[in-house]
């Protein structure tokens, strides 16, 4: 994640209950000129019911959207905010061995950061919507206007910004991260007269970053949305109250291939899971219903071809949660599109590149007359994007947790996970798999406090192990579970 975003990430989980979660986060600088007060912003649509929408600034005002010639300024309102300054630390450790026949390999790793970031004096700017309310009253959307045309075919949303908050000095940012690990390797060879032969390497990898950024006045940071309600003939209106959401009228377009079918694999977008709600502490076994309706594409990532490669890729995303956004986007445009095969977009990073690459090697499905055009992604490709959207969910704790387990570890993981959920009596402590007890208890720490950031328990009792569910963080331990069983499927073989 980049230096901003962490920054006015953490600013806005500070503001969450004075601005009751209707903040949104400013991901990038270059944002900041789109956000004026009732500019147009796009909110992307979800692919899995778990994910948080994403909002994509565009380069339009509400005014450029409306029939006429007659614009209109908006009535803005300016007050000052807070001073707002912080400063963070994190450390973290972990190490994990691999054992094969002839191989044993050792890596161990330790890392640091400190944030310091000084936003000095926020001012806050409101929209007043009685205003804006006033000056929309009889008019009308162009339907012909080209944002509006995309966003309909892609049946998302049209927000316009009435509050936003903003630097009003020069301030900065400031990172320091210090990463260490180190590689032990043995190799042992038995050669044709029975001599042994063995070969040792070692090698350790420091790293040091400092960053500096400094953020100029006027930038805005933070910024809140009143949705739009279409409908078909061009009227608009405004979603005013909490929990009320927008979009197109539902029969006001049609499209070849609607985002929000199910395949014949049985996974789709914004599918409904038909979740009850759980109650504050449940066993890991009220997540089983759930986790079976997508574990038929997730058994499909075990078949890939190149599912090591995969593996090693998805794992060095668990690193940067930016890489992991661009990811799951790009993998949500190209399910999402009928004319997958032409899907390059020129924004996309190195890692998501490589990996669209690597998933064009899985033929799509086409159509019976094999039209190009009437091309669907394979049902791989949705598991790999069912996959990278869970992982994209969880928290930065767990991902870093997710880091330190060996594939071997992964998997022990995954097969306690499934006997948990399979019956909501306690598991034996036998059956739990031997490599969780190794290390001294170390492999055992690092389950629980895994489990623990994706609010999931463990307690050990006299009649066997069992492991709970809170509902305080929602669908963490279901993403969880889906993450672990996508992994631990990809690191099953040597391809």
């Amino acid at each position: 994640m980049s230096v901003f975003s962490k920054a006015t990430g953490s600013f806005v989980r500070q503001m969450e209950g004075d601005w009751g979660g209707s903040l949104i986060h400013v991901s990038r600088p270059h944002d900041s000129h789109k956000l004026v007060p009732l500019a147009v912003v796009v909110k992307r649509k979800c692919y899995w019911p778990w994910q948080r929408p994403k909002y994509q600034p565009s380069d339009f005002i509400l005014s450029d959207l409306l029939l006429g010639d007659a614009a209109f300024d908006p009535d803005v309102s300016e007050l000052d905010f807070i001073s707002y300054n912080e400063t963070s630390r994190d450390d973290k450790s972990g190490n994990w061995k691999a054992k094969a026949d002839m191989v044993k390999v050792d890596l161990g790793g330790a890392g640091s950061s400190k944030r310091k970031l000084s936003f000095g004096n926020l001012q806050a700017q409101k929209v007043n919507v009685k205003r804006l309310l006033e000056d929309c009253r009889d008019r009308e959307l162009d339907m012909r206007h080209c944002l509006l045309q995309q966003v309909q075919k892609r049946d998302e949303v049209l927000a316009v910004l009435k509050e936003r908050v903003l630097t009003t000095t020069p301030c900065a940012i400031t990172e320091t991260m210090k990463k260490q690990g180190s590689c032990i390797g043995a190799l042992n060879l038995l050669g044709m007269l029975g001599t042994e032969i063995s070969v040792q390497d070692n090698f350790s990898v420091d790293v040091d970053r400092d960053i500096f950024l400094e953020i100029p006045a006027q930038t805005v940071i933070a910024y809140s949305l009143l949705e739009l309600e279409i409908e078909k003939s061009g009227n608009f209106k405004l979603c005013l109250q909490p929990e009320t959401f927008g979009g197109f009228e539902s029969d006001s377009w049609t499209s070849s291939r609607s985002c929000d079918t199910i395949d014949n694999q049985g996974v789709g977008n914004g599918i409904d899971l038909s979740r009850n709600q759980r109650p504050e502490r449940a066993p890991l076994s009220a997540l089983n219903s759930e986790l079976q309706k997508q574990e038929q594409s997730l058994c499909l990532l075990a078949a890939l071809p190149f599912r090591r490669c995969l593996f090693e890729m998805l794992l060095k995303s668990l690193e940067d949660r930016d890489t992991l956004s661009l990811q799951e986007q790009a993998l949500a445009d190209w399910c999402c599109r009928a004319d997958v095969l032409e899907l390059k977009p020129q924004s996309m990073n190195g890692p998501s590149r490589a990996l669209l690459d690597l998933l064009c090697l899985v033929p799509a499905i086409q159509s019976e007359n094999g039209s190009p055009a009437e091309c669907s992604p394979p049902p791989q490709m949705t598991a790999v994007h069912l996959l990278v959207s869970a992982m994209e969910a969880l928290p930065d704790e767990t991902l870093f947790q997710l880091t330190l387990c060996s594939p071997e570890v992964l998997q022990a993981i995954d097969e306690l996970i499934c006997q948990l959920r399979s019956s909501c009596q306690p598991l034996p402590d036998n059956s739990v798999p031997a490599i969780l007890l190794e290390e001294d208890g170390k492999t055992w720490k690092l389950l629980e406090q895994l489990l623990r950031s994706s609010s999931v328990t463990l307690e050990r009792a006299k009649d066997g192990l069992r492991a709970e569910t809170g509902s305080e963080k929602g669908d963490l331990p279901l993403v969880l579970c889906l993450t672990i069983r996508g992994l631990s499927s990809l690191c099953n073989g040597d391809n």
